[in-house]
């Protein structure tokens, strides 16, 4: 049953709700080599954590949860891992009216899947963060309300003016996409600078305006370094990324006109 699953084959990346990209494969088959054919001599649970859920509001704005999703041991059916990531990942440029609501949807797929009730919860990501995990430094720009639909690089909603500013601000909806294999990668951005003060909303739109670009993360932060200095003329500034770490390695670029390093390394809570 494995050869129909998507397990170690290249892959295209849907970006819109398809809800047969869940492969189920039955528990049976591994448990039978184990005499558990009949009755099972334990209970438990299976409690799977999503760290790439993401999904546009009504105005186009992008989400961003962590899923806990907890399968009982007892289910006739597991589903496959790639098949999840790949299922999740079609809800990317899907518009879904609020968390509540992708839950419901989540819940009801996994559940047909697996053939039972499978529990879901979907967890801002502050709310998630255990001890020990930090957010990048600064002021948070996705709490601002903002619609739109450029997803390719668009410097044209960076706007600076007034009096000079020393500022940071950090954003956690970024998103772009493997130049090689089109797989998202997701990213914490910090930005830092002095001089006339970055319009919000418009930086924020621009960090968004990444999420259907294609390139690495090093030319993704040099490029962001070079818009916000040519558009909004600070004297001095730093741009980072953390981004989610793939295959066990996580790249974070730093570049910067005025501090030689970025700040402390900090673990963010999707890495």
């Amino acid at each position: 049953m494995t050869e129909e699953s998507p397990l170690g084959k290249s892959t295209d990346y849907p970006e819109h709700y398809d809800p047969t990209l869940l492969f189920p494969m039955p528990r049976a088959a591994q448990r039978d080599s184990l005499g558990l054919a009949r009755s099972l001599p334990f209970g438990g649970t299976d409690a799977w954590t999503a760290y790439e859920i993401t999904w546009l509001d009504m105005r186009g704005k992008p989400e961003l949860a962590l899923g806990r999703f907890v399968v009982p041991a007892d289910t006739p059916r597991i589903f496959e891992s790639k098949s999840l990531k790949l299922y999740l990942g079609s809800f990317a440029q899907e518009r879904i009216a609020g968390r509540a609501e992708l839950a419901r949807t989540i819940e009801s797929d996994l559940a047909s899947a697996c053939g039972a009730a499978v529990a879901v919860e979907l967890l801002p990501l502050d709310a998630a963060a255990p001890a020990g995990i930090a957010s990048l430094p600064g002021e948070s720009l996705d709490g601002l309300e903002v619609a739109t639909e450029a997803y390719a690089p668009e410097p044209g909603f960076l706007t600076a003016g007034g009096p000079q500013v020393e500022a940071t601000v950090r954003s956690a909806l970024f998103r772009s996409l493997c130049p090689v294999t089109a797989q998202p990668d997701y990213a914490d951005v910090m930005i830092r600078y002095r001089g006339p003060r970055i319009d919000r909303a418009g930086l924020l739109q621009y960090l968004i305006s990444y999420r259907r670009h294609a390139a690495f993360h090093e030319s993704c932060v040099e490029r962001i370094f070079v818009d916000v200095l040519r558009r909004c003329a600070p004297l001095d500034l730093s741009v980072y990324a953390r981004f989610l770490r793939r295959g066990g390695i996580d790249i974070n670029p730093f570049r910067s006109n005025f501090e030689p390093a970025p700040p402390e390394p900090a673990r963010t809570v999707r890495q």
